[in-house]
C-alpha cells in the first residue's frame, strides 16, 4: 500500500468545498470586525478587537489562502475593506453600542468554531485538522477575553438565577 506524504495527499470534494466557504467566512469577518472597530468607542474592547482581527482572522485567511492556492483551488471573493471612519460621524441611530459590538463579535467567532468543527468532522488530512483545532483554540481565548471585558465593563446580562 503506497502512503502518501500529507501535503501530497489529494483534497477530497467535502474538504475543498469546507475551506473554500470557511475562508470565504472569515474574509466576510474581517470586513465585520472593521465595521465594528468604527463603532466602538471603549479604547480597550477596540484594541481588542483591532488584536483579534490581526491575530486570529487574518492569520487564518492567509493560512487557508496558502493552502487552497497551493492545491489549485480559485479563491472566494473578497469584500473590499472598510475605511477608518470617526465613530462621531456615524449617526445616533446607526451606531452600535459597545456591548452590543461585544455579543456580535462573540457571534462571529462562534460561527467560525462551529465551521471549524464541521472541517475536522469531514478532513481526511491530519495538517487539516491540526490546523482547524488551533483556529478553534484561538479563538476560544478570545472568547474568553471578550467575556473578561464584557464583565469588567458591565455590558454581560446576566440570565436570572434559579433557586429552589
Amino acid at each position: 500500500m503506497h502512503r502518501f506524504k500529507e501535503k501530497d495527499e489529494p483534497f477530497h470534494s467535502g474538504e475543498v468545498y469546507h475551506l473554500w466557504s470557511y475562508l470565504y467566512q472569515v474574509k466576510t469577518s474581517l470586513v465585520t470586525l472593521q465595521v465594528f472597530i468604527n463603532h466602538s468607542v471603549d479604547h480597550d474592547f477596540r484594541i481588542l478587537v483591532e488584536d483579534l482581527l490581526e491575530s486570529c482572522f487574518t492569520q487564518e485567511s492567509e493560512q487557508i489562502e496558502g493552502i487552497l492556492k497551493e492545491a489549485g483551488i480559485r479563491l472566494p471573493p473578497s469584500p473590499p475593506d472598510r475605511p477608518n471612519v470617526d465613530q462621531h460621524d456615524i449617526p445616533a441611530g446607526a451606531k452600535f453600542n459597545d456591548n452590543e459590538l461585544a455579543l456580535l463579535v462573540q457571534n462571529e467567532l462562534l460561527s467560525g468554531r462551529l465551521a471549524a468543527n464541521n472541517i475536522i468532522a469531514v478532513a481526511l488530512r491530519e495538517d487539516i485538522r491540526d490546523l482547524f483545532m488551533e483556529c478553534i483554540n484561538q479563538r476560544l481565548e478570545y472568547e474568553q477575553k471578550i467575556l473578561h471585558v464584557m464583565k469588567q465593563k458591565g455590558w454581560l446580562a446576566i440570565p436570572p438565577i434559579n433557586i429552589k
